[in-house]
């Protein structure tokens, strides 16, 4: 117990004290198999999963024990590719490991930090007897699932492929939409207490240096326990933490994240996490859909525009009918005025919390339906929506009116293809409620003003938020309420900042032979 004690109290002074680049004494492994052994037990005590297979290697009769944990490690790698090896094949251990385990690649390390974040990333490590170094294999083999199609992201035409929980994967769903050497990434780990590896992938020859490196220098100040997924990564590294707009894009899709790197952004994988991160973003990122390379370009600029128009129709429809009704009512046609009045004759209510109840109660619903399992979500969504709307009306408490602008807005906050983006749509529309209910079109109009200053002010990564339409950059409106046809698409747009503008001719030039 003494032993063990006055290791535990070396690894505790160890582990808070600061890190300096030279290594001490302490953190060197022992060239005694035991006293190694020892310590493996002290750093990883009350570990149940932790294994220590003890053995004799052939000819030599050197002692030599494998740790790894086995919830993380392919267990049957370890049997057939590392441990036949060393007991049935090997024949003189003084040659180096790489010539009698069939295996991949295996690091040598002498540290004992490195050694337990190989180990806890599922890694096992090999102690000898009379040796100063562990060798290190790749055995990571933790329960992960296959390649599914996206649940948020859904495709008609794309590809139904979707990124899973494991970083290499994603990183080969990348790679196979893009077999280019320019393709590169940066590894970097962050997190004190539950360290993660995230992988930044580019295209050296197209992507900006500049913001590349602003990336990376956000990622390296990060001081913090763990990264529980990637949008809490995003929180952490965007400009403006306080603004209800997302200023970087998530997707589940390896389509579209290979589509945005090809346009010259950059592209953050985060292992354990189904998402990966794409900067800079700008403000119509979010309402583009990998389907709409998929139709005709005049179908797809008709659904950009039915977007558009989600976007201010959930924003400022509630709000307006509060307008209306409260101080504008002049302006409505006397026929329907007629059918207002009558639908409203018996609300008790101020249109105002007439329209925060049935808000509120939408926002409830959703929310329901999320959460229930999806047989039961469907269902609650259908079915409590239409008894419930049914029953306010007949108690009088909300009028026929209100349901339809509800249900209106909801539907336009629907069509949103990016969540974020439509969980901020949905959170600002009752700012432009309380607005409207005190001040009327004024309100309304302050309102607006107050969100396209803000709209103009933000940034990501350093790149105007609002382009093309703030500063505005006609180059780039091709893509933008309209998608013209691809193939005239030839340059890359300018809020990417990419240092290779012009892409791929894809039809010739005037002068040029006719296909």
């Amino acid at each position: 117990m003494l032993f063990f004690r006055k290791y535990g109290r070396k690894l505790q002074k160890r582990d808070l004290s600061p890190k300096h680049e030279n290594t001490s004494s302490q953190d060197l492994i022992s060239s005694e198999l035991v006293k190694n052994l020892a310590e493996i037990q002290n750093i990883f005590c009350d570990t149940p999963d932790l294994v220590m297979k003890n053995f004799v290697l052939k000819q030599t009769t050197r002692q030599v024990t494998l740790v790894y944990l086995s919830g993380l490690t392919d267990k049957n790698t370890i049997n057939n590719a590392i441990l036949r090896s060393l007991l049935f094949e090997a024949e003189n251990t003084d040659r180096d490991l790489d010539e009698k385990v069939a295996f991949g690649q295996i690091k040598e390390t002498t540290t004992w930090k490195k050694i337990e974040d190989a180990i806890l990333q599922g890694n096992s490590v090999l102690f000898m007897d009379g040796r100063a170094v562990a060798y290190e294999f790749d055995t990571q083999g933790w329960p992960q699932r296959g390649v599914e199609d996206s649940q948020i992201e859904s495709s008609l035409r794309g590809a139904h492929e979707g990124f899973t929980e494991t970083g290499g994967t994603n990183i080969a769903l990348i790679r196979r939409h893009i077999p280019s050497r320019e393709l590169k990434i940066k590894e970097m780990t962050i997190g004190e207490r539950g360290k993660i590896k995230i992988s930044i992938m580019y295209l050296a020859d197209v992507a900006n240096p500049e913001i590349l490196q602003e990336l990376v220098d956000r990622i390296n100040k990060l001081k913090v326990d763990h990264i529980i997924n990637t949008a809490s990564l995003a929180e952490y590294i965007e400009d403006n933490p306080y603004s209800p707009f997302p200023q970087l894009f998530l997707t589940e899709r390896p389509d579209f994240a290979a589509s945005e790197i090809f346009q010259g952004r950059i592209v953050v994988v985060v292992d354990r996490s189904p998402n990966v991160l794409i900067g800079p973003a700008t403000f119509e990122t979010f309402f583009k859909s990998i389907d709409d390379y998929s139709v005709r370009w005049m179908a797809a600029s008709f659904l950009r525009f039915m977007r558009y128009f989600g976007f201010f129709a959930a924003i400022f429809l509630p709000a307006t009918y509060i307008a209306v009704i409260a101080f504008h009512f002049e302006i409505i046609p006397l026929k329907l005025l007629l059918s207002v009045g009558a639908s409203r004759e018996k609300v008790p209510f101020p249109p105002f919390i007439e329209a925060i109840i049935m808000e509120i109660t939408l926002e409830m619903l959703r929310e329901a339906g999320v959460r229930l399992p999806a047989k039961i979500g469907q269902t609650v969504g259908i079915v409590g929506g239409i008894v419930i709307g049914q029953a306010a009306v007949q108690a009088g408490i909300v009028s026929n009116i209100m349901v339809i602008v509800v249900a209106l807005t909801a539907i336009a906050s629907f069509i949103i293809p990016n969540y974020d983006m439509g969980a901020a749509i949905r959170m600002l529309r009752f700012p432009m409620m309380i607005a409207a209910s005190l001040f009327g079109f004024v309100g309304l109009t302050v309102g607006l003003m107050t969100l396209v200053a803000h709209f103009v002010s933000l940034e990501s990564l350093g790149t105007p938020y609002g382009s093309p339409l703030a500063p505005l950059r006609f180059s780039d409106w091709k893509d933008l309420f309209i998608r013209f046809p691809v193939w005239s698409n030839i340059k890359r747009p300018e809020s990417a900042r990419a240092i290779q503008r012009k892409k791929a001719n894809p039809r010739p030039s005037e002068g040029e032979e006719n296909w």
